[in-house]
């Protein structure tokens, strides 16, 4: 018998194979439509409501091939918890970086899914933002 929380985990595992393949039309089947983002700051996307589908797109477009394996999941309840290892080369414009550097770099993230209706409504995640710097060439952000 499958419980919502095996059917929240199907869903993120569906949004990660879907990043995975390059399949951004099919992010609809996964995330809502007025997702909510809380890492704009990693994407570059317009902070808004439904925005994370122009952040995702933007992230493919940077980097091809980008992969994530899910190397651990946990559930309860409305929320979904995946360990996974991200790893990409840096082959297209990032808002970060516009000139490709043509570097791959591989490095861990926690993702947070809060999932309603079987769809995911948000998302938070923690990554090694300074080991994809580093990785990838990128001079480190400066205060303001």
């Amino acid at each position: 018998m499958s419980t919502i929380v095996d059917d929240n985990k199907q869903t993120v595992l569906g949004f990660f194979a879907a990043v995975s393949e390059r399949r951004p039309d099919d992010l609809v089947k996964f995330m809502a439509a007025d997702v909510i983002d809380h890492n704009k700051i990693i994407h570059g996307e317009a902070d808004e409501p439904g925005a994370a589908f122009d952040g995702i797109r933007s992230q493919l477009a940077a980097f091809d091939p980008l992969l994530v394996r899910v190397d651990e999941l946990v559930g309860e309840g409305d929320r979904v918890v995946a360990r996974v290892t991200q790893r990409g080369t840096h082959n297209g414009t990032h808002p970060r970086m516009p000139q490709p550097t043509g570097r791959d770099f591989e490095v861990e993230a926690i993702w947070i899914f809060t999932l309603a209706e079987g769809e995911i409504a948000q998302i938070r995640a923690v990554s090694d933002r300074l080991g994809i710097f580093l990785q990838l060439g990128w001079d480190w952000p400066q205060a303001d």
